[in-house]
């Protein structure tokens, strides 16, 4: 039975709430807004599958493998516009919906809560583009992924490297010793029994996982304060949010809110946004983002994607403001799937070691603020806007750095202005 003597042991990727055989183990949120298991102890029947699939118990150390990586933009303008950074994500799940399959990604639902849906047309995967800086809630999504892939048909899987994790360790759960109550476990468990390992490796050739490099998770109950302050402060609904718009350009991206009309009440940049503020603060993650399991390059995934704001240092030519993915592939499948989508992208081959030198976000956990505690307390109980403003006010500073920030983008400098300050940093 899964029991948890400290929260950061547990990633909140809902792997054991799928896999229970006798589903008594619900996800919950807790006083933060973070899911974690609930078990019902009274029909629990102690086969173990919960602790056999949790990717936390079974992390593994970094054990380096051949690997590919590549630059790439989406040769499609609207796409690339749309996405966070170069469109990497959509060119892999049009190999998916164009060969009739499922693909699986977070989502906004109509309530702008956070949770992970599925996509079966190429229009379909618009809900997927552009990030959210909020933790997902997988909800049943890896049991669906499992009868799909039973029934014969192509998934594709995208999420933070635990969800990854925990979406494989599901499907693979960790062989039991032999006992009664794993016999048990077989007998209910639909198809996860002590052979699973063996048993599903056919369903791993029919699965496509991609992870997003992460640098933590953000609370929704966070998330949930700061749409309660913007729907006051705006006197609207809020039909949609992007967390990485590109309003002035991929190196200057911004928090856009929509209404309910679907037009621009809202555009905000790093500098002066609240919740962007609170997120790179690092005072409102997950408590195991601080202790982070599955920070590492060698990884599970098919294929590890994330932003390249650097991309002068590669190649100038691609440097265009427009966005640019960097793509990590680990498989052989995942080299097999680029190969068919690399006709949609402009695509440039660099070695791996080059690709990843200095992404801290894939190797390093983020440090606790020391706020943290206080900053939960007042999210609990405070005025939204208040709460907020205690934390991230609008000062003469913060005003100062979006003028300037405005200033240099506008003159054509800012890009070269980010180059000078991330030599500065990475000599510090």
């Amino acid at each position: 039975m899964i029991r948890l003597s400290e929260k950061k042991d547990c990633c909140g990727c809902g792997g054991c709430s799928n896999a229970c055989p006798v589903h008594c183990i619900e996800m919950k949120a807790d006083a933060e807004g973070f899911l974690y298991p609930e078990v019902d102890e009274a029909a629990c029947i102690g086969c173990g599958l919960c602790e056999r699939v949790c990717p936390v118990l079974r992390a593994e150390e970094d054990i380096p493998f051949s690997q590919a990586a590549y630059l790439l933009q989406y040769r499609n303008e609207k796409v690339r516009r749309q996405s966070t950074s170069g469109g990497a994500f959509t060119a892999i799940a049009r190999y998916v919906t164009d060969r009739g399959g499922v693909v699986y990604g977070a989502a906004f639902d109509e309530n702008l809560r956070v949770h992970h849906t599925s996509a079966t047309s190429p229009a379909g995967l618009q809900i997927f583009r552009n990030s959210k800086y909020v933790q997902s809630d997988t909800e049943k999504t890896f049991t669906e992924v499992r009868a799909h892939l039973r029934a014969g048909r192509l998934v594709c899987y995208s999420g933070t490297p635990c969800q990854i994790e925990g979406l494989l360790s599901f499907l693979m759960p960790k062989v039991p010793e032999k006992t009664e109550a794993a016999d048990a476990a077989k007998d209910m468990a639909d198809g996860s029994d002590a052979n699973a390992e063996k048993k599903s490796d056919p369903l791993l050739d029919r699965l496509i996982t991609v992870d997003v490099v992460c640098h933590a998770v953000p609370s929704p109950l966070v998330w949930e304060r700061y749409l309660e302050m913007q729907r006051k402060k705006l006197g609207t609904g809020i039909s949609d949010a992007k967390f990485r718009d590109k309003h002035f350009g991929y190196n200057y991206s911004t928090m856009t809110l929509l209404d309910e009309r679907g037009q621009e009440r809202y555009v905000q940049g790093i500098d002066t946004d609240q919740m962007l503020r609170a997120f790179f603060s690092d005072i409102c993650d997950r408590p195991s983002c601080y202790e982070c399991a599955f920070k590492k390059r060698y990884r599970k995934s098919d294929f590890t994607i994330w932003d390249c704001y650097p991309v002068y240092a590669f190649d100038a030519k691609l440097d265009d403001d427009k966005g640019t993915s960097r793509v990590l592939i680990h498989s052989d499948k995942g080299r097999r799937i680029f190969e068919e989508i690399r006709e949609r992208c402009r695509v440039l081959e660099v070695d791996p070691d080059r690709l990843t030198d200095g992404v801290r976000e894939m190797f390093h956990s983020v440090n606790g603020n020391p706020r943290r505690e206080e900053f939960f307390e007042d999210a609990a109980c405070m005025e939204a806007e208040s709460f907020f403003n205690k934390y991230f006010p609008s000062s003469a500073r913060v005003r100062l750095e979006r003028t300037a920030r405005r200033v240099c983008y506008r003159t054509g400098v800012y890009g070269v202005a980010k180059r000078v300050a991330r030599k500065i940093l990475r000599k510090d």
